[in-house]
């Protein structure tokens, strides 16, 4: 029997799977905490000896905080704003969104929020060009070491990658996220960001003293999970929500049907419509957010959870997160709510996705037909991790969802 193991290095947990490769089938899981502060290898293969197998090893990793991105764009509800939705897609936590020419003021902001990365867009193809140039020259004299992603005016973009790489900064340059209004094209974007974050952020986390760690890793971890999620959609041919909710954060996953009217008709987003989209809402989490989720969901008009009672925090903070996420985005036609994290795994799962399903003043839709799904085994991220070499283990780890 062919076998991998996945392992998810989470900044308090690290989950590990061990898959038969040829059945797609689950064999074992182990998951044991973190060893940020001493060398994520040693937890890692606390996780993996647990397993009582062996095989190829994948990794992806939040650990660290994950990747911290900052978009600086042209216009910000357009090309700025469709960076960000990239960034979020690749799996990073967008920390700052820069919108016009910079300034050194913009520049300082730029610096205070910390990236890892940043993902410098702005102009359609062939459209304006003069704002993407000034940008990249005040990057490339800002003393900001970080590495850049230019995805923006295909006619701008190469010389503007010649002039930051000329002053020592890595830089990438791929195609435009937005070559037309309303026509958004993710996928080189996010793959760049991917190769960053693998060759350039995760070494640098000071997570492990040598640089085994930086090799076994394949990507960040939500980039991972939305991967298993459109796995997920494209086998059911339905659309898919997933609400993952930690100790810090809560992402919200969805993979849609594609609509049309949505995509050429007057109804359109000018800045593009992400089919496969992920959100992040730092503020909101059981353990470290917890005051954050009492917070949000007292502006929401929630009633407020009791800060010791974990369900009553999951609940709160994937409803939240879910409005966030839903907002301007047709969700009532999705027909399968996965839930995920340790509180909704260990027991609180359905009470959790009844209070997003449940909630109708939140200014969105919610599914009226979906089935519901706990991923209590927490495949997500293993069938993301599979999905581009070995796509039919991968697909075999959701067969029964």
């Amino acid at each position: 029997m062919t076998r991998a193991v996945c392992v998810d290095v989470g900044s308090t947990y690290t989950k590990a799977c061990l898959v038969d490769l040829g059945g797609g089938g689950l064999i074992s899981r182990a998951e044991v905490p973190t060893t940020a502060t001493t060398d994520v290898l040693a937890g890692l293969s606390a996780a993996v000896d647990r397993l009582g197998g062996s095989g190829e090893t994948y990794v992806c990793s939040s650990a660290g905080g994950g990747l911290r991105l900052a978009v600086v764009g042209y216009e910000e509800l357009v090309t700025a704003a469709a960076g960000q939705r990239v960034g979020l897609s690749a799996g990073a936590k967008v920390v700052h969104v820069a919108a016009g020419l910079l300034d050194g003021a913009a520049v300082a902001a730029l610096k205070a929020s910390r990236p890892d990365v940043i993902l410098l867009v702005g102009g359609t193809d062939g459209g304006d060009g003069e704002v993407l140039a000034h940008n990249a020259r005040r990057l490339a004299t800002a003393r900001l070491r970080r590495p850049v992603v230019v995805a923006g005016n295909a006619e701008v973009a190469p010389a503007a990658g010649d002039l930051l790489a000329g002053r020592g900064l890595p830089v990438t340059v791929t195609a435009n996220v937005l070559p037309r209004i309303g026509v958004l094209e993710p996928g080189p974007a996010r793959a760049a960001i991917r190769e960053v974050f693998l060759r350039h952020v995760i070494g640098g986390k000071g997570l492990s003293r040598g640089p085994r760690f930086a090799g076994l890793v394949r990507a960040a971890t939500p980039d991972a999970v939305l991967a298993g999620v459109e796995l997920l959609a494209d086998r059911l041919g339905q659309g898919v929500l997933v609400v993952d909710v930690g100790g810090a954060t809560t992402d919200v996953y969805s993979a849609l049907v594609p609509d049309a009217e949505l995509e050429t008709g007057p109804r359109r987003d000018v800045a593009g419509t992400m089919w496969r989209l992920r959100t992040v809402e730092g503020d909101l989490g059981v353990a470290v957010s917890a005051p954050g989720t009492v917070a949000a969901a007292t502006a929401e008009r929630l009633a407020a959870p009791e800060p010791g009672d974990p369900v009553a925090l999951a609940s709160a903070a994937a409803t939240v997160g879910v409005r966030r996420h839903a907002r301007g985005r047709a969700l009532r036609d999705v027909r399968l709510v996965v839930g995920s994290g340790g509180v909704l795994r260990h027991g609180g799962g359905q009470r959790v996705l009844e209070s997003v399903l449940s909630d109708i003043a939140g200014g969105w839709a919610p599914p009226d037909r979906a089935r519901r799904m706990i991923d209590s085994d927490y495949v997500l991220a293993a069938a993301g991790l599979l999905a581009a070499e070995h796509p039919q283990a991968a697909a075999g780890l959701v067969n029964d969802w």
